[in-house]
């Protein structure tokens, strides 16, 4: 039996070289990495030699946090005192930077989602339509929209997050003004679009367990994610597409399913993002996902 995972395309920048006893070994570029993932629950393949090999290793030191440990030979970008690098994806270049919450900036898994969103654009032909990216983060998705030709807006609640992908832009050759950015609280901003009577083409969600807005609004998902669905769904063009994804929250895509099964009109498709292991069958679960559609003639 095999669960509804989402295709992952081709990623030759990134690899997930091994997985297991809750962690996993992957290269982002030419750098290695070795850090937590509860979701590996199963034996590793490789040897003790080839996990130790990794240039940078996250050691946790309390449920909020860790640090990196470059070994003795890494590369020069990790054994940096603030490491960083660039990796390229589709015309694209996204910086990675390892922060004390073990992530890079970037997640590899959401590339299954850039390929849809790539569908979806082509799907609705000439022109320039509207993209929203709630919940934007560092930007790849957004950046990969604009450079596609969609008329982005990117929303984050963090200004950090913000600068870091105004780099990513700068970094992929594309213009600042070829993105609307938006430090906002992302269910505050969605309302206000319907409220001005906005409509897109494509909205993406991408939403944290717990986050705090610019103005210390509250996020929580079990309270919000119904009513940012609902102000998302008001804002979809006639024809649209939705994307909803989480990581390690209590829900099934067939919550999901019944979530966006309430919006008018559309197609629907429900399953989990995973990465692909190198040499291996096994994929890394990653998250759910959902993927609504209408007016568009889109597979999965």
């Amino acid at each position: 039996m095999q669960p509804v995972v989402f295709p992952h395309p081709d990623f030759p920048a990134h690899a997930l070289l091994d997985s297991g006893g809750g962690e996993k070994l992957e290269r982002f570029g030419d750098v290695v990495l070795r850090r937590p993932d509860p979701q590996a629950l199963w034996r590793k393949r490789l040897d003790d030699v080839a996990w130790d090999r990794a240039d940078l290793t996250f050691a946790r030191e309390s449920d909020r946090g860790g640090r990196w440990v470059a070994r003795e030979g890494a590369s020069a970008a990790a054994r940096a005192d603030r490491p960083e690098w660039r990796v390229a994806h589709q015309g694209a270049s996204f910086w990675i930077r390892p922060t004390p919450f073990k992530h890079v900036g970037l997640f590899p898994e959401q590339a299954a989602n850039w390929a849809w969103i790539d569908a979806v654009r082509r799907g609705l032909g000439a022109g320039r339509p509207r993209l929203l990216n709630l919940f934007g983060y560092t930007g790849a998705a957004s950046v990969l929209a604009a450079r596609a030709g969609w008329d982005v807006t990117h929303v984050d609640a963090s200004k950090q997050s913000i600068a870091w992908m105004r780099d990513n832009l700068a970094a992929s050759g594309v213009d600042e003004r070829a993105a609307r950015v938006i430090v906002d609280d992302a269910l505050a901003f969605a309302r206000r679009e319907v409220r001005r009577g906005k409509a897109y083409e494509a909205i993406l969600l991408d939403p944290p367990h717990y986050g705090r807005g610019p103005k210390g609004e509250r996020w929580q998902l079990e309270e919000g994610l119904a009513p940012l669905v609902e102000a998302a769904g008001a804002l979809l063009a006639d024809r649209a597409a939705l994307v909803l994804s989480t990581y390690a929250v209590g829900y099934s895509p067939l919550a999901f399913a019944n979530l966006l099964g309430e919006l008018d009109g559309g197609a629907l498709a429900v399953g989990e993002l995973a990465l692909p292991e190198q040499g291996s069958d096994r994929r890394l679960p990653a998250g759910f996902c959902a993927r609504w559609w209408r007016g568009l003639e889109l597979g999965t």
